[in-house]
């Protein structure tokens, strides 16, 4: 019992340190783009990387947003089911409110995309298109996160056993609260749009 308390524990601490990491921001510092926080919404993920006008940059940042929220899950994993959980949970509270920057991070959908990868690609693969499509016809990041985040929260329940499910639920509507300016901006008609188009 011992042992696995620790082993939960250990994996809670890995993932919150690894989704701590604050990737866009750094990545903007080290491109020479200045302070990621001082431009459009202030965010450190990709959309407002993206308002740097480096689509390389953005997608760099996506990737790694997404790629910690994956590790975490798979390298607790090798303890067991609960500390892929543990770490699960906290990767996504990691990079939401990471310590470094005075617990003020990023919204988290890239991130629970990537434990989202971990723990159920299908589900992974509908929420990813979902957003795309939402995307691609609306051109709003956050309302495609909203609507991703919806739809993964519904399909979870049928998809996922259910310590899997009450987690995916969770983080998903955790995302959702963290959306509450981008909501707020959507209803009042401010919100900024994306562009697919060459850099």
């Amino acid at each position: 019992m011992g042992a696995f308390v620790t082993e939960v524990i250990v994996a809670a601490g890995f993932g919150y340190l690894l989704g701590s990491i604050p990737w866009g921001l750094l990545l903007t510092r080290l491109a020479g783009r200045g302070d990621i926080r001082t431009i459009g919404s202030g965010n450190i993920g990709a959309t407002n990387v993206l308002r740097t006008g480096s689509k390389a940059l953005a997608a760099l940042t996506l990737a790694l947003d997404l790629a910690k929220g994956f590790a975490a899950v798979a390298v607790a994993g090798l303890w067991g089911e609960a500390p892929a959980l543990a770490a699960a949970a906290f990767v996504v509270l990691g990079h939401l409110f990471p310590v470094w920057l005075g617990f003020r991070g990023g919204k988290g959908a890239a991130t629970g995309l990537g434990v989202l990868l971990a723990l159920s690609w299908p589900l992974a693969t509908l929420a990813f298109l979902v957003w795309l499509a939402t995307a691609v016809v609306f051109r709003y990041a956050s309302l495609a996160a909203l609507i991703a985040c919806a739809v993964t929260g519904v399909f979870a329940v049928a998809l996922l056993d259910a310590a899997r499910a009450v987690l995916v639920i969770a983080l998903a509507l955790l995302v959702v609260v963290r959306h509450h300016e981008n909501i707020r901006r959507l209803l009042s008609g401010t919100e900024s749009r994306i562009s697919f188009g060459k850099a």
